[in-house]
């Protein structure tokens, strides 16, 4: 089998990016010579590594853009750094398809100056850009957001089929994209169990609090963590709460505001800002938690995400609660409970009805658990990347 493929990411590194890593990886363990163009960072600083079947290869990234001047500076250098790139490895390793995630929705032209060398473009739809522009500036008009509208639609238009994370994306593809409905592959973004380990709480953690409650994420503006500290003020200040502990983990650029909030609502006796920490912490601040939550707020962009974090504590067997996003709860089902949206308050309630239910929280914990093992680790939803690159390659003759 002679089947070669580059995937292009261009927001994290790899293997840092979890989908991606394991989106190459399976690739590669199955026979396929899988090269990675991504950014350096967060410790991953090697122009070149072969790593686990692996061609990685990274580039600089300028200081991520504020702003429309910001974006197109960032845009055009990833663009330029990804283009140099793939001339170099397709004269070294060769590739048939370029598997471009996004964001932003630009990595098709990349691909182009190839296409007369018979390589195809595959799009994996990582975020929906438009709604994301939206969640973070607040509008849906003006050049900048239609540019986000027709670089999607370029993207569709140039891709030879696409991979989409849910069937929200699904249907964008297919109404928004333009694409056949048997173009488009619902590529579900499971949890490898063997990352995600149970292993005993660390009672330590909870600073002598008889609960806690736990986030995994990215700390940034559009994740509503605001959310998290107005439901623990309320917990306490409202409902005479202090038997909870409030652990969040994750780095990222809105963290020194947040903790900076927190300081000012008197919160820091009860509340933990961890920043990025190791899989193992990570692990044993998840495995301590009672009831793990998920505090993004109710937009166009979150209520038709996947988001890995509810995977991720469902693997772990804890029971969540968050707000009631479309995909979020066919994520979770009945491993969840469901706030009103955007409701700091009744997110409160809700942890706290939890958090006084122990047998309820056993009984959503297997349930959890039960749905990742059988259904949507990445063992199960892998099987669709398989299986759409083996059509496609047939199809070549390949």
């Amino acid at each position: 089998m002679n089947r070669k493929i580059l995937i292009i990411v261009e927001n994290l590194p790899v293997p840092f990016d979890t989908r991606v890593w394991q989106e190459a990886t399976t690739l590669a363990a199955n026979g396929y010579t899988v090269s990675v163009i991504c950014p350096k960072g967060k410790g991953y600083d090697k122009e070149y590594e072969y790593l686990e079947g692996v061609h990685v290869y990274r580039h600089n990234l300028p200081k991520e853009g504020n702003g429309a001047l910001g974006y197109a500076r960032e845009y055009f250098w990833a663009l330029k750094e990804e283009y140099r790139l793939a001339r170099k490895i397709h004269k070294e390793v060769g590739f048939d398809v370029i598997h471009g995630c996004n964001p932003p929705d630009n990595i098709y032209m990349v691909a182009l100056p190839f296409k007369n060398k018979g390589v195809d473009y595959v799009f994996d739809h990582h975020d929906i850009c438009p709604e994301l522009f939206e969640a973070k500036f607040g509008k849906k008009s003006g050049l900048l957001y239609k540019s986000q509208l027709w670089l999607e639609k370029q993207t569709y238009c140039h891709c030879k089929f696409a991979f989409v994370t849910n069937e929200s994306y699904k249907r964008i593809a297919i109404e928004r994209g333009g694409m056949p409905e048997k173009d488009v592959w619902v590529l579900r973004s499971g949890p490898r169990l063997e990352r995600l380990k149970i292993v005993p709480p660390k009672p330590e953690i909870k600073r002598g609090r008889k609960f806690m409650v736990g986030y995994l994420g990215v700390i940034g503006q559009q994740e509503g963590i605001e959310y998290l500290l107005e439901a623990a003020r309320y917990l306490r200040d409202e409902m005479g709460r202090d038997d909870i502990f409030w652990g969040i983990v994750g780095g990222g650029p809105h963290l020194a505001e947040l903790r900076r909030r927190c300081s000012e609502m008197g919160l820091d006796d009860i509340v933990e800002f961890t920043g990025r920490v190791s899989d193992d912490r990570l692990l044993d601040y998840l495995n301590t938690s009672d009831v793990c939550v998920n505090s993004d707020e109710y937009n166009e962009m979150n209520d038709k995400s996947t988001m890995n974090k509810i995977l991720e504590y469902m693997a772990l067997g804890k029971p969540i609660v968050q707000f009631d996003l479309t995909e979020g709860r066919y994520s979770a089902q009945d491993a969840s409970l469901y706030a009103a949206p955007n409701d700091a308050a009744d997110l409160a309630r809700k942890v706290a009805q939890l958090l006084d239910d122990p047998e309820k929280r056993e009984r959503m914990s297997e349930i959890g658990r039960d749905r990742i093992i059988n259904k949507l680790s990445w063992e199960h939803t892998s099987k669709t990347l398989l299986e759409a690159y083996d059509r496609y390659f047939r199809e070549r003759g390949k």
